[in-house]
């Protein structure tokens, strides 16, 4: 057999000493390795396993309900917020009425790039939400998020440095293996028929498009929200409201 991944998740209700050492020699004995461990959040350990037989884990999770002190939260193939979780020792935060969605803020920048470059790294059609204030560092995330999955970027639409509408790419940009980047706003609200027919070339493309203002770009587009593979949404603070009142009236005097 192969050897599988899996992710174990384990509650601590009384850190006695030793703890750790007995689940670690557990392990030991059948013969699992543990590839990376972690505290994530308050009394919760993360640690990412390795094996060649599916029958372990299950005789481990078995065996790990008898021992005191602590409980099992998940015992299972390793999901990308899971590997996230192990390396940065917290969870992204998700929508509890929208899974597709995830919540970031700035103190959390480096998970948020981690985050985006692991799916960067993923072949095929991906459409990537972006939602955020301005100046919250949507767009610097995306360029991080890109040089991390060691993929190449082209702006479709921006106004990082000064407002980007193309109406066409060098055939090196068009590169189906690049990560697109779209300002939802420009893109729509600002654009020309030129750059319309080259949007809509892109989106038909099997590549990632990562959209900021997303919400926008289906308001003023013929997409619909179903598009989007995944919504993330960076703020300043917990609390911050994301709002277009501003930015939307600001666009239409324009």
């Amino acid at each position: 057999m192969e050897y599988k991944q899996w992710y174990m998740e384990y509650k601590i209700h009384k850190n006695r000493p030793g703890l750790l050492g007995d689940i670690a020699s557990l392990l030991g004995m059948l013969e699992v390795n543990i590839i990376t461990i972690n505290g994530v959040e308050n009394r919760t350990r993360g640690m990412l396993l390795q094996t060649d037989d599916d029958e372990k884990i299950e005789l481990l999770g078995k065996m790990l309900k008898k021992v005191d002190n602590i409980t099992i939260n998940a015992l299972r193939p390793p999901k990308l917020v899971d590997i996230l979780a192990v390396r940065h020792g917290r969870y992204i935060e998700r929508d509890s009425d929208d899974k597709k969605t995830f919540r970031f803020t700035r103190d959390e920048l480096g998970l948020l790039v981690d985050f985006l470059g692991e799916i960067f790294k993923r072949e095929g059609n991906q459409v990537i939400g972006l939602r955020g204030m301005p100046r919250v560092g949507k767009t610097e995330s995306i360029i991080a998020g890109s040089v991390c999955a060691n993929k190449r970027w082209a702006f479709v639409s921006s106004t990082m440095l000064r407002q980007t509408v193309r109406s066409q790419l060098s055939e090196d940009e068009m590169d189906p293996g690049n990560i697109f980047i779209i300002d939802g706003i420009v893109s729509t609200v600002r654009s020309n028929e030129k750059h319309y027919s080259l949007l809509q070339e892109i989106m038909s493309m099997p590549s990632t498009k990562v959209i900021e203002h997303p919400d926008i770009f289906v308001k003023e587009s013929h997409y619909d929200h179903g598009i989007y593979d995944c919504i993330i949404e960076l703020r300043n603070t917990p609390d911050e409201e994301i709002s277009y009142e501003s930015i939307t009236s600001d666009i239409h005097e324009f």
